[in-house]
């Protein structure tokens, strides 16, 4: 004899939220530290 089981499954009364916007930012501030670099090496007069 078998028993039958029950499982539920109910969705979440809130959203889910992911987060990607510290990764992005910090790959922008990344390259525009390059970038702001580049351009004070190649010009050093410019401050």
């Amino acid at each position: 004899m078998m028993a039958g089981g029950c499982i539920n499954v109910n969705a979440p009364d809130k959203p889910i939220v992911i987060n990607l916007n510290i990764s992005i930012t910090q790959e922008v501030v990344y390259r525009l530290d390059n970038k702001a670099k580049a351009i004070i090496q190649d010009n050093p007069g410019i401050f």
